[in-house]
């Protein structure tokens, strides 16, 4: 079922299909929902809802984000993670779903993190692919300010075009070379949106404290092609007390559910199973 609802004056996408443990798939970006497609087709039992985050997909940017809260570039709105945290309940509250499994991927897992400091009783678990709890260090920050400037002066084309390959594995990339393209064409953001979200990246809090409380059970599952998120990171999730199953994909890059949905789904199955029993 593909659906809207609104929130805050702005109209939120999602889809909701399958039957069982309901399982909140949040996508990277500057992807859209269907980041998730090869792998939710490859499970049973599950209740899938993937939401478009707020300013991708179809879901609406939204006029009333706060300006001013990245230092660094202080005259833009910041898609705070805050935001879409409260988004992500929303959905929740509107399809009546009480408590459930949640699913990231890079910005996804920043979100779950946020989640979990908002309502971590709706959390039966989190599972982070390709995501990390520390926050941006210098050199990401002034990538993400020359990212916005070179948004706002020549739009968005020429970088989704370098993200396209940069974020990819090279194995993926040698073995399935039509992924970017496939990927690339999916990169629908507009120039305020990708502004908006980098500036939302930028200012992230630290939430390495925040592992430190997670009782849920957690599952971390790390590429070892990606770039942009390393395993030695997420071997933070390791200090969860609830528990952390990690594992390492060898031939993975950042986007390693949509490089290996079968192996990244038989995971998730497996802990998913000792979530249910």
């Amino acid at each position: 079922m593909n659906d809207t609802f609104l929130f805050q004056g702005a109209k939120q996408a999602f889809t909701d299909n399958g039957a069982g443990i309901p399982v909140v798939f949040l996508h990277p970006t500057p992807l859209d929902h269907d980041y998730w497609h090869p792998l939710v087709e490859q499970m049973a039992g599950i209740r899938a809802i993937v939401p478009d985050l707020r300013g991708h997909g179809s879901s609406e940017l939204g006029a009333s984000l706060p300006v001013g809260g990245f230092t660094l570039v202080p005259d833009v709105p910041v898609l705070t993670m805050q935001q879409l945290a409260a988004d992500t309940l929303a959905l929740l509250d509107h399809l009546a779903v009480p408590t459930a499994v949640f699913a990231g991927c890079s910005i996804g897992g920043y979100v779950l993190l946020e989640l979990w400091r908002r309502a971590p009783e709706r959390m039966r678990g989190l599972a982070f692919v390709c995501s990390k709890p520390q926050s941006d260090a210098e050199a990401n920050l002034a990538k993400r300010v020359a990212t916005i400037a070179q948004a706002r002066s020549a739009g968005v084309n020429e970088l989704f075009d370098g993200m396209a390959q940069s974020i990819v594995g090279a194995t993926a990339r040698a073995q399935r070379p039509r992924i970017v393209t496939e990927l690339r064409a999916r990169m629908t953001l507009t120039p305020q949106a990708l502004v908006a979200v980098q500036a939302g990246l930028a200012t992230r809090p630290d939430s390495v404290p925040t592992v430190a409380t997670l009782i849920a059970p957690v599952l971390a599952i790390a590429g070892g092609e990606d770039a942009a998120v390393t395993p030695a990171e997420m071997e933070a999730f390791h200090d969860a007390p609830g528990g952390c199953e990690f594992h390492l994909l060898p031939g993975a890059g950042h986007l390693a559910a949509y490089e290996q949905p079968e192996k990244v789904a038989a995971l998730l199955s497996a802990w998913l199973k000792q979530i249910a029993d």
